[in-house]
């Protein structure tokens, strides 16, 4: 249910939806760089919890009967080492399968964080002083377009491992139109466009949909606050958001993971 104590909806949903900036000065001279706090914060304590979760859980890996927790990271493993077998035909097990493992878990954490319940945190967060501070750190698009920076120049790297300067150069120049001297123009253009667009829309994605998630729980959140009604009516609708979410939250990881594996696959092949 929505906090009465905002004096409009629109102040509601601004509140939830704003960030919690710092400016940062460069030598005394102003400003120019603003970091989202919240999100930085937020996704290095999910990506410490996260991978320390599963390193326990393989430090006590044992041979014998699994347990339960063991059993469940097991077939995580599995899962991900299988997709990004069908995908990635080189030494998997090297690089591309943990950092696949990686994403995957990362970005699902992050991502679940929208299950919190909004106003409730809010309080709390209000108790340690922190007035603005968005717990889901995907809904903010500086940290999925970093991660998606982050696999881009993974991109870049490995195709110049792979393939060597001169190699990565030529086929900049030379595909997909041909190496004559005449077509070198368009063919830089359209790698241009190429390596531009895979940022854009791998993160573009993910912050499309875990905002748009948010923004419907306060919405719902604002319907409840109306009445009797809109409590019975937002309580239901809310419930089957909240499992419906759960395919979202899951499946943008999911995707995410699975574009991160095509590109890194990308950049070991020639065209």
């Amino acid at each position: 249910m929505a906090d009465s104590s905002y004096e409009s909806p629109s102040e509601y949903i601004g509140h939830h939806l704003s960030n919690n900036e710092v400016h940062l000065d460069f030598l005394g001279g102003g400003s120019f760089m603003t970091l989202h706090l919240d999100s930085f914060v937020m996704a290095v304590l999910l990506g410490i919890f996260s991978m320390g979760l599963i390193w326990l859980v393989a430090r006590k890996a044992s041979a014998g009967v699994p347990t339960k927790t063991q059993a469940f990271v097991e077939l995580i493993f599995s899962f991900i080492d299988n997709q990004v077998g069908n995908i990635f035909h080189g030494n998997r097990h090297s690089f591309v399968a943990p950092a696949a493992l990686t994403v995957f878990i990362w970005v699902l954490m992050m991502n679940a964080m929208d299950f919190l319940p909004i106003d409730i945190m809010a309080k709390f967060y209000g108790m340690l002083g922190l007035y603005e501070w968005k717990a889901v750190p995907t809904s903010d698009v500086n940290t999925t377009f970093g991660l998606a920076l982050g696999v881009w120049f993974l991109m870049i790297y490995f195709g110049i491992k792979v393939k060597g300067m001169g190699g990565w150069l030529h086929e900049i120049f030379c595909a997909p139109f041909g190496s004559s001297v005449w077509v070198w123009p368009a063919n830089f253009l359209f790698n241009l466009i190429e390596y531009v667009s895979k940022p854009l829309s791998h993160s573009l994605r993910l912050f499309g949909n875990m905002y748009a998630g948010e923004v419907i729980f306060l919405l719902l959140g604002l319907w409840a606050a109306t009445g009797v009604s809109g409590i019975i009516f937002g309580s239901i609708l809310g419930a089957g958001w909240a499992i419906f979410h759960i395919l979202i939250v899951v499946l943008q990881a999911y995707i995410f993971m699975m574009l991160t594996v095509v590109y890194l696959s990308m950049a070991h092949e020639g065209h």
